[in-house]
């Protein structure tokens, strides 16, 4: 009879579980609306200057001789063509260093929806730009639009990880990386000639960051806030409650209330940390460490190199200049394949190995590219290894280290901590994007093609410490994955009182009403849904 009872009830444990994982259409909806005004238009950003280059160039040489008289120089233009490049890096950081009042104050979701007043701005000055006869527009332009991406990269991460139940977190996290994919491929297919590649269409490029804005500005607003957010910190449980109910799809919600509050009883404080109590705090230094290298390498392993030398290796095949814009969609498209095949699997094969494993085939594709580099003259067919290895290290970075970074720092840290370790990690990010555009032309120039050595090292630093260091997250709750790092950082996590929660519901009981009754005395206050 009792194993009966045992039997019924892992049955009735497991069907909860069943019901977790259903992908509603509330988190459907918010996890795409989210990202396609937020990490698509970051995505489309990256490669949306590449097409026009040569006509903006020639706008900036026209306005100049407009004003001055005469033309400028080529160091000046080239000053000039850097710093409307390298500028977005700028606004990113100062996005991702601003993102924390900002989601503490108006919350994950209005942060994003409030984003978008930042993208219109930015493309209306960029589109505008060449009408006003004014470079310094577009200028400006982007280094706004790199304060909308900062802000976005690290508030959708923080709001993906929040509504999703654990078992899903992986792949909804991955979203985000899968649309930065689709916006790199969007923003190479409209800068073809027959689209907006043109001398005269240019400026409808940067228009076209608007739609994605207004769709996120119009449909998100619907769609319900974190409800870790709505009970942690806004301490309002009816509207945490509704928002569990929506993003999951059910009525009882009892168990994701009760998992949520038990991870306030372990923390025992949900005020928001500071940049400098997080690194002061041991218990989560190991996560920080492991937050600062996987964001590092996510811009240091090369990926931007690959992009510089592409145009080069077509031209070196034999592909005809006309042609070479054409084939670079197939690496657009590889990108955005291996981004979603990552989704599709993060949660069957666990974050570790696709991390690992795309830093090591990274490693290999690197080491052939700069051999087929290297003898390309001396072989006929060595351009065309060279062609398969950098869409094989394009395939790598996405299957993990192109998307797991976001995925895990919303995963490391408790609900007090997380925006400032976004804001970290951010730093991180946007600080190492600048670096690499600023001496990857070093690099490449005493270099040369071995330079992609120097690549191919940095990514076995980053799989190496990966290696020892990083558990494996999958399908675990906050606090399990505190628990994982608890003996590196040299701290007892309280899992007696965890344990006491789940095993004793009557002592359980009486402390949350203890918190309940600063939830009743919330529902008062304004929430945000």
């Amino acid at each position: 009879m009792e194993n009966k009872q045992q039997s019924n009830g892992m049955t009735k444990e497991n069907n909860a579980v069943k019901r977790k994982v259903n992908w509603s259409g509330s988190l459907i909806l918010a996890s795409l609306t989210g990202a396609f005004g937020s990490s698509f238009l970051y995505g489309y950003n990256l490669s949306v200057v590449n097409a026009p280059a040569g006509y903006i160039k020639k706008f900036y040489n026209e306005t100049w001789e407009s004003r001055y008289g005469f033309s400028v120089d080529e160091g000046t233009l080239t000053l000039l063509w850097s710093i409307t490049v390298s500028i977005f890096a700028i606004g990113g950081l100062v996005g991702a260093i601003i993102v924390t009042p900002i989601v503490k104050f108006f919350g994950r979701k209005c942060t994003l929806v409030l984003n978008n007043v930042f993208a219109v701005a930015a493309a209306l000055l960029m589109s505008l730009s060449l009408l006003a006869g004014s470079f310094e527009m577009l200028i400006l332009g982007r280094i706004i639009m790199g304060v909308d991406a900062g802000i976005s990269l690290s508030a959708l991460p923080m709001y993906l990880s929040e509504i999703s139940p654990k078992e899903i977190r992986g792949s909804l996290g991955q979203v985000t990386a899968i649309f930065i994919c689709i916006g790199v491929f969007t923003g190479q297919v409209l800068g073809l000639p027959e689209i907006f590649g043109q001398e005269s269409r240019w400026p409808f490029l940067f228009g076209a960051i608007i739609v994605p804005s207004l769709i996120q500005a119009v449909i998100l607003p619907f769609l319900p806030e974190s409800p870790r957010y709505l009970l942690l910190e806004k301490h309002n449980r009816s509207k945490a409650e509704k928002a569990f109910q929506r993003f999951l799809g059910k009525d009882d919600v009892s168990h994701e209330i009760e998992e949520v509050l038990a991870e306030s009883r372990v923390q025992r404080n949900t005020k928001l940390v500071s940049i400098v109590q997080l690194l002061r705090t041991r218990a989560v230094r190991w996560q920080i460490v492991t937050v600062v290298v996987t964001m590092g390498c996510y811009q240091l392993c090369g990926l931007n190199a690959i992009w510089y030398y592409t145009n080069n290796i077509f031209s070196e095949s034999g592909i005809n200049r006309e042609t070479i814009p054409y084939v670079t969609l197939s690496t657009g498209a590889v990108e955005t394949l291996a981004a979603v095949f990552s989704g599709l699997v993060i949660e069957r094969l666990g974050r570790r190995p696709l991390l690992i494993g795309g830093f090591g085939l990274m490693i290999v594709f690197f080491a052939v590219l700069t051999v087929s580099l290297t003898l390309q003259n001396t072989v006929h067919w060595l351009p065309y290894l060279s062609i398969f290895c950098i869409l094989a290290i394009i395939a790598s970075f996405c299957i993990g280290p192109g998307g797991i970074p976001f995925v895990l720092t919303g995963e490391f840290f408790q609900q007090s901590q997380r925006p400032a370790a976004f804001m970290i990690a951010g730093t991180v990010n946007w600080l190492s994007n600048f670096a690499v555009g600023l001496l990857f032309p070093f690099i490449q120039a005493g270099l040369q093609t071995y330079c992609f050595l120097v690549f191919a090292g940095i990514c076995f630093a980053g799989a190496t410490y990966l290696f020892f260091v990083l558990p494996e997250t999958k399908n675990k709750t906050f606090h399990e994955i505190s628990q994982a790092f608890a003996k590196r950082n040299k701290v007892t996590l309280e899992m007696q009182e965890m344990n006491h929660y789940r095993g004793e519901r009557k002592s359980s009981e009486e402390q949350e009403s203890n918190f309940t009754s600063s939830v009743d005395k919330g529902e008062n206050k304004k929430g945000i849904v």
